[in-house]
């Protein structure tokens, strides 16, 4: 488990509905008649360019030429862009909505004009990274410097349904989404198929994705996406444009209202519900396997705290900030070498003392093959934290 610098950037450990970060590319099933599935291949040409998405040149991670990466580690992300990986479900396995018109990616997120490097040297200064500049829809504002908006996003046919997978891709601010006159059908929470409730609009962290269906059901003419910033003293908004096919009337100026205060966000979130009787992964339903009969074999609670470490502005996990060692950590293992590469367990698996100082070292966690572990997260500051679980089967419980 990992903590960088920034406290919104928490690697390897994205809170209970933070479960992925998406990444780049779209990745569509093709059907073939053979033993296996088929082999895709991708070509990622890494540069580095200049984009100005709020007015500003700053130099930026492209993949093949594009502003289109999402990097999850150190001060990468404030370098790159963002981009959607998407991966469909097998032919075999039924999912549980109609096949839509169409599938559409919207990546929303706050955004900073400073540079990385200087973003980095606040940090190393003891100060935060502030305030972000913006907010961007698929890399961009939503309207020019003369307040023009920006060409439409989207198209939809009248009548037809449409799936907009949202993802909040961001580093710092939690943020609202919505879109004029229509109301989202919730099918999707980072990887799982949810109970289908309708809402007018949703709270989306950093980090957390989720899919939604739109009928395409009002007046023929443009309309408004709205991502605005949450649980913030200051307002920040961005818009994109959803075009109905042969509209030619531009949107009303009067967007949807964003909700306000915690308490709204936190009763959305409890009318979540994953729906038990939809396949995942493999054919067989989400709910076949009862996770309450699970015997719980050890229980790690993780708290985040932030203070100065030699002046410099530091994030960690039960008094331990993460540093890469200078040997890869699976290499060293392999190598035999791993004792004098990094320690195994240099947190406890209850927290360590609120005025513990932070120590910065290779934060290693050793557990059981096959063992079940559960996993408390603690939050005290009051900011919101997003966590990421990478690499196995994590399963949101509280």
């Amino acid at each position: 488990m990992r903590r960088g610098r920034e406290g919104a950037q928490v690697a390897w450990a994205t809170a209970f509905f933070h479960l992925f970060p998406p990444l780049l590319l779209l990745l569509h099933r093709i059907p073939a008649v053979g033993a296996e599935d088929p082999y895709l291949y991708f070509t990622w040409n890494v540069t580095f360019g200049t984009v100005s998405p709020l007015g500003v040149p700053q130099q930026a991670i492209l993949i093949n030429g594009d502003f289109v990466y999402f990097p999850a580690l150190d001060m990468h992300r404030a370098a790159g862009g963002f981009g959607g990986l998407r991966v469909n479900s097998r032919l075999l396995i039924p999912v549980p909505f109609a096949d839509p018109a169409d599938d559409y990616t919207v990546l929303i997120g706050d955004w900073y004009t400073k540079s990385h490097k200087n973003l980095a040297r606040l940090l190393d200064a003891g100060r935060t990274i502030g305030r972000p500049s913006g907010i961007l829809i698929n890399g961009r504002p939503g309207k020019d410097s003369t307040g023009k908006d920006d060409p439409p996003l989207f198209t939809m046919e009248s009548g037809k349904t449409y799936r907009y997978r949202v993802c909040n891709v961001g580093m710092k601010v939690s943020l609202n989404f919505r879109i004029q006159s229509h109301a989202m059908k919730l099918v999707e929470m980072d990887g799982s198929h949810t109970v289908q409730n309708v809402y007018h609009s949703l709270d989306v962290h950093v980090g957390q994705c989720l899919s939604v269906l739109v009928t395409a059901d009002q007046e023929p003419r443009d309309y408004y996406m709205v991502a605005s910033s949450r649980f913030t003293k200051y307002a920040l908004s961005a818009t994109g444009v959803i075009r109905y096919a042969g509209s030619n009337t531009p949107p009303s100026p009067d967007l949807p209202a964003a909700p306000s205060g915690w308490a709204w966000s936190f009763n959305q979130w409890r009318s979540f519900r994953s729906n038990l009787t939809a396949s995942a992964a493999r054919p067989n339903p989400q709910g076949s396997y009862h996770y309450g009969n699970i015997n719980i074999t050890r229980t790690i609670k993780l708290v985040n705290s932030v203070g100065l470490v030699d002046g410099k502005r530091r994030y960690a996990l039960n008094a331990v900030s993460h540093s890469d060692a200078a040997t890869p950590l699976k290499l060293a293992e392999y190598y035999g070498i791993a004792d004098k590469v990094f320690k195994y367990d240099t947190i406890a698996d209850e927290p360590a003392a609120s005025d513990a100082p932070i120590k910065i070292v290779p934060n290693v966690v050793n557990a059981t093959y096959r063992t079940f572990i559960e996993i408390v997260f603690e939050n005290p500051d009051r900011s919101m934290q997003a966590y990421h679980l990478d690499g196995y089967s994590f399963f949101a419980v509280g």
